[in-house]
C-alpha cells in the first residue's frame, strides 16, 4: 500500500456514538467508501409502537459509487439488524466471518435479498482490498463466536477497530483472542485505536465465559428434582453450549424456545459451531413426555421483553410451556440499561407462580473492563484515541483510561455520530464537518413512514385521549343541519361524564353561530374556530388536552 503523506482519511460514524446500539461507521479516503458494521437499536420507550430503529445512511447514498463493501465485526443485532433494510438503498458486498456470514443469510432470506447480495466469508488472519483500502481481520473473543477486530490499513495510515471484544484465555469454542497480532500492528505502527467503551466504567478483568459452565454445574447438581428454564441472550452461542454441556452431563434433554433462539442455534450448530450430542434436542411439544427432572428449556425474554417466551410464560400467555411452583429459573444476562423495570417485573411474575428464580453470577459480560482496554492500548500503541460503542458517560470512562496511559488529551475524540474525524500522521486530526445522520423508525412494513410528527400525535392520543365533533352543514346557507355529535376515546368515561359533554357540544354550536354571523364558510377556518373554542373550555373543565378532530359534512 503506497503511503500517500498529504491525503486525510476521513471517520464518519454514522450511529452508534452516544447509545447502545445502530453501530455504523463509514471510512473513506479520496474515493473509496468501507462501512464497518450496520446494526440496529431498539426503540426508547417514548417511541409508541416503532419495532426496531435504523440509521439514516443518506450519506452513504450520496457517495453510493464510492462504498467498495460492509465489513462487519460480528454476529449481533446492533452490528448486523439494519443490514436488510440499508442494502435495499446501498447494495455492495458483505464481508464477515463464517458464523457472522451465516446469520447475516438469515435475515437476507426474510427479505427476499440473498440473491441480490454478493456476500463473502473470511478467516481470521485474511486481508481484503476494498478500493484503496486493505481490511485485515484479527481473531477475538465476545459472546459470540467468530468475532473480529479490524486492521484498516489506509494510505494515510493505520487504524484498529476492536469491535465488540473481552481477553478470554479460556474460551469456550476456539481459541484465545490473538494478542500477539495486536502488537505486531502496534509494533509498526498505529494512528489510531478505536476500542469497545461498553465496559471501560468497570474496574479488573471481564471473567471468563468458561465460569459460567462452573456456575451451571453447580445449579445442575443442587435443582436434580426441579425443571430448569434458562433466559439467556439468543446469539450467545457459547452460553448455548454450556448449558447443552451440564444437561448432558445430567441426563437432561434439552428444548429451545423463542424464534430468534431457534434461527441463531440452527445456524451455529449447522456451520459447527455448536456441538450437541445425539438425542439430547427435542421439540418443544415434545417436553410433556418426560418428567420435569430431565427436561430443561432454553428461551429468549432475558430482558422482560413482553412479546419474548419468558415474559409470556410468567404471564399465562404461553401456548406450550405453563410454569409450576418448583420449577428452577434463570436469568443468565444482565438487564442492558434501561429494561431493568422490565426484568424485575418478570421476576416478580414466575416468583409468584412459586418458581425459584436465580440471577445472580450466571451471567459475565462479553465486553472488556478497564484492565483488558490497557492491554489493548500499551500493545497497539496508538497516535489516536476514539473511543466508541456505548453510551456518552462510558466512552468518557474510555477517554480516562487513554489519557492515563499517556496520551495526550489533544490526541483523544470523542466523536458523536455524524463528526467527521479527518487524520494522517503528518498533522493534528481535527473534526472538520459534520454529515446528516439520524434514526429512522420501522413500525411493521413501514420504513421511515413513522417520523417525529407521527410520534408526537401517539404521544399526545397516549397521554390525553381524542375527541371527534362530527357536524352537517347546509350547502347554501351554512347553517347548521345535524349534530354536532361528540365521540370521545381515552378522554373521559363518557356515561359518568354526560353533562360534559352536553356543555362541550353547546360550546361547538355556539361556535357554528360565531361563524354564521361572521359569514365565514371556509371549512378549515370552521375547524379551527371549533378546535380552539372546544380545546379552551375542555381545558377550563378538566386541565386536559384531548386531540380535537372536527368532521364536517354538506347537505
Amino acid at each position: 500500500m503506497k503511503k500517500n503523506h498529504n491525503g486525510k482519511l476521513k471517520i464518519i460514524p454514522l450511529g452508534g456514538l452516544e447509545q447502545i446500539g445502530m453501530n455504523i461507521t463509514a471510512f473513506e479516503y479520496e474515493d473509496s467508501i468501507v462501512v464497518v458494521d450496520c446494526g440496529l437499536s431498539f426503540p426508547e420507550n417514548d417511541m409508541l409502537g416503532i419495532d426496531l430503529v435504523i440509521p439514516d445512511v443518506s450519506y452513504l447514498k450520496e457517495n453510493y459509487e464510492k462504498v467498495k463493501g460492509f465489513v462487519i465485526t460480528h454476529g449481533h443485532e446492533d452490528h448486523i439488524g439494519a443490514l436488510p433494510y440499508v442494502l435495499k438503498e446501498v447494495n455492495v458486498p458483505i464481508y464477515a466471518t463464517k458464523l457472522t456470514v451465516g446469520l447475516i443469510d438469515n435475515k437476507l432470506k426474510e427479505h427476499n435479498l440473498l440473491r441480490s447480495t454478493k456476500r463473502k466469508v473470511i478467516k481470521h488472519g485474511q486481508s481484503i482490498n476494498l478500493g484503496c483500502f486493505r481490511i485485515e481481520f484479527i481473531k477475538t473473543n465476545h459472546s459470540i463466536q467468530d468475532a473480529s477486530a479490524l486492521a484498516i490499513y489506509s494510505p494515510a495510515g493505520t487504524v484498529i477497530h476492536t469491535g465488540d471484544f473481552k481477553v478470554d484465555y479460556t474460551p469456550v469454542f476456539g481459541d484465545a483472542i490473538d494478542l500477539q497480532r495486536f502488537a505486531e500492528i502496534g509494533k509498526k505502527g498505529v494512528l489510531a485505536l478505536m476500542c469497545d467503551s461498553t465496559n471501560a466504567e468497570r474496574k479488573g478483568f471481564t471473567m471468563s465465559e468458561r465460569t459460567v459452565g462452573k456456575t451451571f454445574d453447580n445449579i445442575f447438581s443442587e435443582h436434580r428434582n426441579n425443571r430448569i428454564i434458562i433466559a439467556t441472550f439468543a446469539s450467545n452461542v457459547d452460553r448455548v453450549q454450556q448449558i447443552i454441556n451440564s444437561a448432558y452431563k445430567y441426563g437432561r434433554k434439552v428444548a429451545i424456545e423463542g424464534r430468534s433462539m431457534v434461527n441463531v442455534i440452527g445456524t451455529a450448530a449447522e456451520l459447527g459451531y455448536l456441538r450437541i450430542p445425539d438425542k439430547t434436542l427435542v421439540e418443544i411439544d415434545q417436553i410433556k413426555n418426560y418428567p420435569d427432572d430431565k427436561v430443561v428449556l432454553i428461551t429468549t425474554g432475558s430482558q422482560g421483553e413482553s412479546m419474548a417466551a419468558l415474559s409470556r410464560m410468567a404471564a399465562n400467555i404461553h401456548k406450550k410451556v405453563t410454569i409450576k411452583p418448583n420449577d428452577t429459573i434463570i436469568f443468565s444476562s444482565n438487564p442492558i440499561p434501561g429494561n431493568e423495570k422490565a426484568v424485575s417485573k418478570v421476576i416478580n411474575e414466575l416468583s409468584r407462580k412459586g418458581a425459584d428464580v436465580i440471577f445472580q453470577d450466571v451471567h459475565v459480560s462479553g465486553h472488556a473492563c478497564q484492565e483488558e482496554i490497557k492491554l489493548i492500548y500499551s500493545l497497539v500503541k496508538p497516535k489516536y484515541a476514539i473511543p466508541v460503542h456505548g453510551e456518552y458517560r462510558h466512552l468518557k470512562a474510555q477517554a480516562g483510561i487513554a489519557k492515563d496511559l499517556g496520551i495526550p488529551k489533544e490526541n483523544i475524540f470523542i466523536l458523536s455520530s455524524g463528526d467527521v474525524l479527518e487524520l494522517n500522521e503528518q498533522e493534528p486530526a481535527r473534526v472538520t464537518g459534520k454529515v446528516r445522520t439520524g434514526a429512522i423508525l420501522v413500525d411493521g412494513l413501514g420504513v421511515g413512514d413513522v417520523g417525529n410528527i407521527v410520534l408526537r400525535d401517539r404521544q399526545h392520543l397516549a397521554e390525553d385521549g381524542i375527541m371527534i365533533v362530527v357536524l352537517t352543514l347546509e350547502k347554501h346557507s351554512g347553517s347548521l343541519l345535524a349534530g354536532p355529535d361528540i365521540v370521545s376515546r381515552g378522554f373521559v368515561y363518557v356515561r359518568e361524564s354526560e353533562d360534559l359533554m352536553d356543555e362541550a357540544r353547546i360550546v361547538v354550536e355556539d361556535a357554528i353561530d360565531v361563524c354564521l354571523d361572521k359569514h365565514i364558510t371556509d371549512w378549515g377556518k370552521i375547524k379551527n374556530i371549533i378546535k380552539d373554542s372546544l380545546g379552551d373550555f375542555l381545558w377550563k373543565r378538566t386541565k386536559r388536552n384531548p386531540m380535537i378532530l372536527p368532521i364536517i359534512m354538506e347537505a
